[in-house]
């Protein structure tokens, strides 16, 4: 019985303590560490602005109107390193792909990722650094290749982005009107452009 007074009386004191704080809606608390006042219930009668993005002229609904020969394709890291893994000649096979001339680009960031991967990838350098491949400057800071790809083709719905990269696609499949190339089964194929050849009927 001697324990549980004991107890109780230190449950007591706690609550009595608690008692005294001053609450957190006091005048004489600074205001910044107030509790936020309770928000007023929305009036239904009044009008709801919304901002909506606003849609890309070379949309035409769904079908992008800036993509036609000769193909811009935006290339990613890894792209590079599974056509070397497949033994693919990356132009040779953008145009087996696309029955079309292809200009492959290579970002400033990509490039960087496969400098610092070192010399395992100096095969995909030697590759990039090929004159028919196209050079884009990036402004940003860094070399995370993904986040520079989405914005740009954000911007500019004239490339087709060629990736194997799970977490990529997903974010370029968001976009409207953007095309993705991907190496599956030893050769390129294309999604979201049906009459390329090679295009899946389902998304992978």
């Amino acid at each position: 019985m001697g324990k549980q007074k004991k107890t109780r009386k230190i449950v007591e004191k706690r609550f009595a303590q608690m008692k005294k704080m001053i609450s957190l809606n006091d005048a004489r608390i600074k205001k910044e560490h107030r509790a936020p006042s309770k928000k007023k219930p929305e009036d239904p009668q009044k009008l709801k602005i919304r901002e909506a993005p606003q849609a890309s002229s070379a949309l035409f609904f769904q079908y992008n109107m800036q993509l036609g020969p000769p193909y811009h394709v935006l290339i990613d890291t890894n792209f590079v390193n599974f056509s070397i893994k497949n033994k693919l000649d990356i132009i040779q096979n953008m145009m087996d792909c696309l029955y079309a001339k292809c200009i492959p680009y290579i970002t400033d960031c990509v490039l960087g990722e496969l400098e610092k991967l070192g010399r395992k990838y100096r095969v995909a350098l030697k590759i990039i650094k090929d004159p028919r491949f196209e050079r884009i400057k990036c402004l940003h800071k860094g070399t995370y290749a993904d986040d520079c790809l989405v914005n740009r083709v954000m911007q500019h719905k004239c490339y087709i982005v060629a990736t194997n990269d799970k977490d990529l696609k997903r974010r370029i499949r968001k976009i409207p009107g953007v095309p993705i190339m991907y190496v599956s089964q030893h050769r390129y194929t294309i999604e979201r452009m049906p009459d390329a050849y090679g295009a899946p009927k389902n998304a992978v």
